[in-house]
């Protein structure tokens, strides 16, 4: 993942409600849920909530599926797992070298 995409879509879900709607939508799993119902947990206007998802959606974090009168939404997962992934890539790489560093410093005495 690039830095930009990255940081765009952390920006998006730096929004305290679009925050709130991705994690809901983690819970209900890869099946996803009515739109309605995000409505009533978040208790948002149906305006307000399709702002939200139109943002969460133009970064890849949310799908959507109509089924004859309902707009189902779930969380793209591989996305997330992406946005994971890239914050986590290098984790504790400064400990691996400090301790290689160290073990070629006991080498050579």
């Amino acid at each position: 993942m690039k830095l930009e995409d990255a940081a765009e879509t952390l920006a998006q879900l730096g929004n305290p409600t679009r925050l709130e709607v991705v994690r809901y939508l983690v819970k209900a799993g890869p099946s996803g849920v009515p739109v309605g119902s995000i409505q009533r947990q978040l208790k948002i206007p149906a305006s307000t909530l399709t702002h939200h998802l139109k943002h969460l959606k133009g970064v890849g974090l949310l799908m959507q599926k109509r089924e004859k009168t309902n707009l189902w939404c779930s969380i793209n997962f591989d996305r997330l797992h992406e946005v994971s992934d890239f914050l986590l890539e290098e984790c504790c790489s400064f400990s691996l070298r400090e301790s290689d560093n160290t073990k070629t410093e006991c080498d050579a005495a």
